[in-house]
């Protein structure tokens, strides 16, 4: 982690050197959040990669090809001290939660893996699960490369009541009435007052962006991931023809499971949240 933390002060003492001061912050900016979404980038590379390259016939599945680059792309991530392991061990947490919502959303009706595969659990590759780790493993990196505070955050008690209802309605809305709307608001109402500070580099200054806006933006990329993931018939949603965008709905679904999912990685985080209005 040290030699990695020392990679990432040298280029930027570089680009500060040769650049403006505020080109310099956005430059920064942008190569930092590719760093810490580094693990989802290289999964939508070997999805677009295998899907252009990609032979039936061959001994094994693209699925399952897919699975052993992800399993490999995280103990190389351990192995060069990418992630911690108490990191890792949340990302485990988002592996599992995030393949048991798939069991459920295939079985009904939302969306389906349209290929074949020995690496299954009832009818979903076991690298779908990836991609939710992927999320958190972006979470726990990004914290920690943007050196991220959170303040003033509301009670921990209902950051984790509205993460479990968010996580819950993507099961009950199927047999009870849809409370998204209610969570939408709540996210609003929760977060409302809470900023993200961070900076780009270890002598620049602190910048900050509400909480909400943040998610926001990070469900629109994500809707973008997901557009990667249907034109290259990875996975298709129920009803959608080849070629077809993917629903602006299913951003508002990753913007609130950004909440989930950002509970989840407070666990291993907890240093960076901040009960009082604080500027760093």
């Amino acid at each position: 982690m040290r030699n990695t933390r020392q990679t990432e002060r040298r280029l930027g003492d570089i680009i500060r050197a040769n650049l403006p001061p505020m080109l310099a912050e956005c430059v920064m900016f942008v190569l930092k959040q590719g760093w810490s979404a580094l693990f989802g980038i290289l999964l939508l590379c070997a999805i677009i990669g295998s899907r252009l390259i990609w032979n039936d016939h061959w001994p094994i599945a693209r699925y399952d090809a897919l699975v052993i680059f992800a399993i490999s792309t995280q103990i190389a991530f351990l192995y060069f001290k990418l992630e911690t392991w108490e990191e890792a061990r949340v990302i485990l947490l988002f592996h599992l939660t995030g393949t048991a919502m798939e069991i459920f959303k295939i079985y009904a009706g939302s969306w389906v893996y349209p290929g074949d595969g020995v690496l299954k659990v009832m009818q979903v590759p076991l690298f779908s699960g990836f991609m939710y780790a992927a999320v958190g493993s972006y979470m726990a990196r990004v914290i920690r490369v943007f050196e991220m505070r959170f303040t003033p955050f509301p009670p921990f008690h209902w950051h984790l009541i509205l993460a479990a209802l968010i996580y819950v309605n993507f099961f009950a809305h199927h047999y009870l009435p849809d409370i998204r709307m209610a969570l939408f608001a709540a996210t609003i109402l929760l977060y409302a007052r809470t900023r993200i500070w961070f900076r780009m580099g270890t002598q620049s200054r602190f910048w900050w962006m509400p909480l909400p806006l943040a998610a926001f933006f990070s469900s629109f990329f994500l809707w973008l991931a997901e557009n990667i993931g249907t034109l290259t018939r990875t996975w298709v949603y129920a009803g959608q023809t080849d070629g077809q965008a993917v629903s602006f709905a299913k951003m508002g679904s990753w913007y609130l499971l950004l909440y989930v999912s950002f509970a989840t990685v407070t666990f291993v985080t907890r240093d960076a949240i901040y009960r009082q209005k604080c500027a760093p």
